[in-house]
């Protein structure tokens, strides 16, 4: 059985989908005071149905101001949903505006950049430059490997921005793995 913590939220998640403004005002406020991490995946997905501008913006501002780092795994998972593809560059855009370290998943990142569009690489090129840190090897190693990977499959002809935006993130990660040494 659901405990009431759940159902309360459960409600919410139903208001925030209602076609009047007033209850899904009200909803987005009940968010930040009863929100949990199970809300994060329905919220993307709300706001990939699509509300009203300003309805929309208060959404982006309370994911935006998350600080709880429970909430870092489901976005993780937003990001990588095939479902939410279309959602990539709000969530990334949501990620770098947070104040929740992400240090963990240096390695999505940077698979994202390599396999995402130019703008999808400038914001995990800022992720990855604003991440704290410590990182693993491992995830370094696989960063490594991602790009590796981009550098022998892209196209020369293709967009040169990105490569720019790659290379600043091999630099980063070039530099990481030598601090990962000392």
């Amino acid at each position: 059985m659901a405990s009431r913590q759940q159902q309360k939220v459960d409600l919410i998640i139903v208001d925030l989908r209602s076609d009047d403004p007033k209850k899904v005002k009200k909803a987005i406020k009940s968010l930040e005071v009863h929100g949990n991490a199970s809300v994060i995946k329905p919220l993307f997905g709300i706001l990939k149905e699509g509300l009203p501008d300003k309805l929309q913006s208060q959404l982006i501002e309370l994911l935006c101001s998350l600080k709880d780092t429970s909430v870092v795994a489901e976005i993780i998972d937003v990001l990588e949903d095939k479902e939410m593809l279309e959602m990539r560059p709000l969530v990334l855009t949501t990620i770098w505006n947070m104040k929740v370290d992400f240090s963990d998943y240096i390695d999505d990142f940077v698979s994202i950049a390599c396999k995402g569009s130019f703008m999808e690489a400038v914001d995990c090129l800022t992720i990855i430059e604003n991440l704290e840190g410590p990182f693993m090897e491992e995830n370094i190693l696989e960063s490594q490997l991602h790009l590796k990977g981009y550098h022998e499959n892209r196209d020369l002809s293709s967009d040169a921005q990105k490569a720019e935006v790659m290379s600043e993130i091999a630099i980063f990660i070039k530099e990481t793995d030598m601090n990962l040494i000392d």
